[in-house]
């Protein structure tokens, strides 16, 4: 009941318990009671008297004697604070996955930060630009570089990916392999001497340091497990020393078989001989660009249409979000003496995908595979 007047019948506790029956509902005709006065000890009509003491209410409500039980607002507000402990431990959850991130990016790359994305949406290209080539090759040009690597058999040139501002860079190993010295360029023309850090001549991978360098544009390592054929791809690279060319295409296949060489000797009678650079390799039963060798590796490799010749070595593959998702590695051109119909790129590129590398590069900051 929640009328706040006496009726016949009623009563208001002095206690706070609201309205309650002060007696049973049948009357007694020859003795009626009088609803005035029902606080009467005496009476036997009220054998429970005096009332019980008052219990405090089970929710905060407006006060003692208000009639009203446990306040309106009580239930409301308990379920308001029901979801505080979720929506806390949902925020703790997700400081604790972004911190394994963070924790995983620092174990493997030590002190030095690798950008590396675990997906292939992640947009590194401006959203006016997004999806052209021009955008991609303004967002990672600053990242590419030119390799120049001298050794007892001659110069060698190639490409690089910086992948931390202090100047650590992965290339190829063919590109670097007996090095006495190394020099790289950046796309701001400015020149480093470089050091080996490690190589991997079974995956053809090696990382070099440049010296006194810091505040440099770094890539963003994207997922090659994203990657499909039919998918828009950039390269850039320095072919024949023209530092910075972009060209593009698409990817042709996946996880392709290509075999070349380990031999370091192999290597450097490879860059130096008549085919200006062209890196020997194998695929689907054939050699091109040369003997391979009787050392040799086989690695997965994205295949691609984009133009890649010798200097693209050691260079981006990249999405058209702006990831790396491949470093370049072989490539089919003309041999020296074919006629000028044969000459140049014939769209037959291969790309160490990006996965490989993320997967290796704890081992070649250790110094590599073949320390």
């Amino acid at each position: 009941m929640t009328e706040s007047f006496r009726r016949s019948g009623e009563y208001e506790n002095p206690q706070g318990h609201g309205h309650e029956s002060a007696y049973p509902q049948q009357q007694h005709s020859a003795s009626p009671v009088n609803p005035a006065n029902p606080a009467n000890p005496a009476n036997p009509v009220n054998p429970e008297w005096p009332p019980p003491p008052a219990q405090p209410p089970a929710f905060p409500g407006p006060g003692p004697g208000s009639g009203f039980g446990p306040a309106p607002v009580a239930a409301p507000r308990k379920r308001t604070r029901g979801p505080v402990p979720l929506i806390a431990a949902v925020a703790i959850v997700a400081a604790a996955i972004g911190g394994g991130t963070a924790y995983g990016i620092q174990e493997l790359t030590g002190t030095d930060t690798v950008a590396v994305s675990s997906s292939t949406s992640t947009n590194v290209v401006p959203s006016a630009d997004k999806g052209t080539v021009a955008g991609v090759a303004k967002a990672v040009s600053p990242s590419i570089v030119e390799i120049k690597a001298n050794s007892n058999a001659g110069d060698s040139t190639g490409s690089g990916v910086i992948i931390t501002s202090a100047g650590e860079i992965i290339t190829n190993n063919h590109v670097v392999s007996g090095a006495s010295s190394i020099k790289v360029s950046t796309s701001n023309g400015r020149t480093y001497t470089a050091k080996v850090v490690g190589t991997d001549s079974k995956k053809d991978l090696a990382l070099i340091k440049l010296e006194n360098a810091s505040g440099l544009a770094t890539a963003i390592l994207g997922d090659s497990s994203g990657v499909q054929v039919g998918d828009q791809v950039v390269a850039i690279g320095s072919p024949e020393g023209l530092t910075g060319t972009v060209t593009s295409g698409i990817v042709s296949a996946l996880a392709r078989d290509v075999t070349v060489s380990t031999g370091e000797g192999q290597q450097q009678q490879q860059q130096q001989q008549g085919g200006n650079g062209q890196w020997p390799f194998e695929f689907g039963g054939r050699q091109f660009n040369g003997d391979t060798g009787s050392s040799t590796t086989t690695y997965k490799a994205l295949q691609t249409d984009a133009s890649l010749n010798p200097g693209n070595s050691g260079g981006a593959l990249i999405d058209m979000n702006g990831n790396i998702i491949g470093i370049n590695s072989a490539m089919y051109s003309a041999a020296a003496g074919s006629s000028s119909s044969d000459a140049g790129s014939v769209g037959l590129g291969f790309a160490i995908p990006v996965n490989t590398v993320k997967a290796d590069l704890a081992t070649l900051r250790a110094g590599g595979s073949d320390s």
